[in-house]
């Protein structure tokens, strides 16, 4: 028995979107429960991250460009990793979280991963909600 084949799914999302939760629901729609964002691309305005080790997220002002986006994308919540640079071509990388605004576009490639299911647990060693995964 062979593994389903993935899905791939390409994207655009326009102004004003909140980036992650859009992903989220576009994986819901499509019916998946598991899905990698393989890449992405466009902008956000006014956006923010959560730089390593920090407890929130910082933010950022202005427009910025989409240079990468990868992660893991589940119906309960996702893992993403940006790297933006501003109009000065300086690059900020950290987690994308909640409330990213699309500036003008994004364009995306999610991957779903039919026969698997994510979900995100609290991990008592990193104080996380850390990624289980489990055939469907």
């Amino acid at each position: 028995m062979s593994a389903p084949a993935l899905q791939p799914l390409p994207l655009r999302l326009p102004p004003g979107e909140d980036l992650r939760r859009a992903l989220e629901q576009a994986l819901v729609d499509a019916g998946g429960s598991a899905g990698f964002v393989l890449q992405g691309i466009g902008s956000l305005i006014d956006p923010a991250l959560r730089l390593a080790d920090a407890a929130t997220a910082t933010p950022l002002a202005g427009s910025f460009e989409i240079l990468t986006l990868a992660g893991s994308v589940a119906p309960g919540g996702s893992h993403l990793h940006a790297s933006l640079a501003d109009r000065d071509g300086r690059v900020t990388g950290g987690h994308l979280p909640y409330g990213c605004q699309v500036h003008t576009t994004a364009e995306l490639l999610l991957v779903l991963l039919p026969g698997w299911v994510f979900d995100r647990q609290p991990d008592t060693a990193t104080g996380f909600l850390e990624l289980v995964v489990r055939a469907r």
